[in-house]
């Protein structure tokens, strides 16, 4: 047995090598998938969810299949032969199985590189998601080929199908302006997408029950439709965050949003430019109105018949970020692009969750502006009144989402009457030091929300770690002796990301009688230089009772009360 940098257990005679490269021809078509995947690496790929497993030869659809260790110790040869045979033998099988150590991760070889089987880590901490979600989007980043067709089949339990199945499709970003392929030029399209070449990746299931068997039942219609809108959602979402702001302006924004309420029989309210002046919006105007497009509030509602309660979702629309007058260096601003993260996920959040049936009202709330530099831009020292009706003395023009949130999460309590608001986010480059690049922080006036976001996180792989919310203690950081506030801290060492959202709390009031969540998003919007489409999951799964979807329903947070539930004391 040859073996290489890469673990395979093919086995090969070395006197035959010379008949194995030269004489074999059956091999050739193998060999043409793998050299041709570096000339058709820039396709857009379509992803394909399928009810069970379908018959296929590696050598003509590759095949990567993905578990954790105890998962794949369960298999039989015989629950995934259809996707091996005839390449790949029982004897073969058995002996990759027994190859595999991940340390975090680990794969092996069954057939070249067309068919591989690959293990998760073994161990997921407490603040983890058990479905290993970020090391799926890693291996099948690493190890899918960019062919016509190819297979991703994920062993995995049951609760863990829905974290799975968006950690495949974080692995496949739709935007890119690269100028085509080996096999000629070819333009992407106005979205961004190359449709020219199409890709696709069937991505299929082999379900472990509680007691370690082997689930017979294929994945109901419903389910599979859930996925492939999901699926949807967080492409658009991370498309929309790749897309700089010369394809991505508060316009092209809005048509985003025009075109999938339409799909919804849905039309948006729109406040615009300097309508947003005349109707109060200080926050929104005043930070996108040196801008060449106007700044916006725009705003989608479900509202179907026996709502029992009301939900806003509001997203920061920043579409560029240059800081405005305290402009960003130049190290600083590239990236900028991603700052509109949070309404993004908001837009694929809301359209999946009415697409599964939402039972009560939703609003889709998205804050919309370019934070730009010319005649018209706020400056330091200006004082701006927001929709709340409090006033704001601006010492940083580079803390502006907080100002158009403060905006939407008001509009969210005095016009669309909501008893449940949730803001998202990228809102402080401090949530990255606090909660890392792969949780985001959440921020809330209430203790069993917050535990019931932080169930969400660990289920959907979009992970959530709590910041502090004692505004007692912090809001004085805003303290200004001419205006009821400040817009950024007196003291940047002090929780930084927990001011930021309390600012916001501010605007709706400290005493809001109903829920209020900020989710503060700004590292985990991306990975590298790729946007990851985080938080679509998030809020499918932290709302997924309130659907009809029955896959949502199963890994939506319990009302079990969090640990200790400390009330406010006088």
């Amino acid at each position: 047995m040859i073996r290489t940098g890469v673990k395979s257990v093919i086995p090969i005679k070395l006197c035959h090598v010379h008949k194995f490269t030269v004489q074999s021809q059956r091999f050739a078509p193998t060999w043409s998938i793998i050299n041709s995947s570096k000339s058709t690496i820039k396709m857009a790929t379509e992803i394909k969810f399928n009810e069970s497993l379908t018959r296929s030869d590696p050598q003509l659809q590759p095949v990567l299949i993905i578990g954790q260790l105890r998962h794949l110790n369960l298999l039989k040869f015989g629950h995934l032969a259809s996707k091996l045979e005839p390449r790949v033998t029982e004897e073969t099988f058995k002996s990759a199985i027994a190859c595999l150590h991940p340390a975090p991760t680990d794969k092996c070889s069954l057939y070249l590189d067309v068919a591989t089987v690959a293990a998760l880590p073994l161990k997921a901490s407490r603040h983890n998601t058990a479905s290993r979600a970020h090391s799926i989007t890693r291996l099948v980043k690493n190890h899918v080929l960019n062919v016509n067709e190819e297979n991703v089949v994920l062993v995995c339990e049951r609760e863990n199908i829905f974290a799975s199945a968006c950690a495949v499709v974080r692995a496949f970003p739709l935007y890119s302006r690269k100028t085509g392929s080996g096999s000629g030029n070819k333009t992407p399209n106005a979205g961004g997408d190359a449709d020219a070449n199409r890709s696709v990746i069937n991505v299929e299931f082999v379900v472990i029950d509680k007691d370690g068997c082997i689930e017979e039942k294929p994945l109901t219609q419903d389910e599979l439709n859930c996925l492939q809108e999901s699926e949807r959602s967080i492409r658009l979402a991370a498309r929309i965050v790749d897309t700089p702001c010369n394809e991505m302006n508060v316009d092209h924004f809005i048509e985003n949003v025009r075109e999938f309420g339409k799909e919804l029989s849905l039309e948006p309210q729109i406040i615009r430019g300097e309508e947003l002046k005349e109707r109060g919006f200080g926050g929104i105007y005043g930070v996108g109105k040196a801008a060449a497009v106007p700044p916006a509030l725009v705003v989608l509602s479900h509202e179907p018949k026996g709502a029992q309660e009301t939900i806003a979702l509001v997203g920061k629309g920043i579409v560029y970020d240059t800081g405005g007058l305290s402009i960003k260096g130049k190290t600083a601003m590239p990236g900028m692009k991603r700052d509109c993260g949070g309404a993004a996920a908001i837009l694929g959040a809301f359209y999946t969750a009415v697409k599964c049936g939402f039972k009560d009202n939703l609003h889709a709330v998205f804050c919309l502006a370019e934070n730009s530099v010319g005649p018209n831009a706020t400056r330091p020292d200006d004082i701006h009144t927001l929709y709340s009706g409090r006033t704001v003395e601006i010492n940083n023009t580079d803390a502006e989402g907080r100002l158009v949130l403060a905006d939407g999460v008001c509009f969210a309590n005095k016009d669309l009457k909501a008893n449940i608001i949730l803001d998202m986010a990228t809102l402080t480059g401090a949530q990255g030091i606090a909660t890392g690049k792969y949780h985001g922080a959440i921020l809330t006036n209430s203790e069993p929300w917050e535990a019931k976001a932080l169930q969400a996180g660990r289920k959907s792989g979009d992970l959530l770690a709590p910041i502090i919310y004692s505004p007692e203690l912090h809001f004085s950081e805003f303290a200004s002796a001419v205006a009821d506030m400040k817009n950024s801290v007196a003291d940047r060492q002090n929780a930084q990301a927990s001011c930021a959202g309390l600012f916001v709390a501010a605007h709706l009031g400290f005493d809001y009688p109903g829920v209020w969540m900020h989710v503060d998003m700004a590292t985990p919007v991306h990975c590298g230089e790729r946007a990851t489409g985080y938080g679509v999951a998030l809020l499918l799964t932290l709302f997924g009772s309130r659907t009809n979807c029955a896959l949502l329903q199963s890994i939506a947070p319990t009302d079990e009360e969090p640990p200790s539930k400390r009330m406010c004391r006088d």
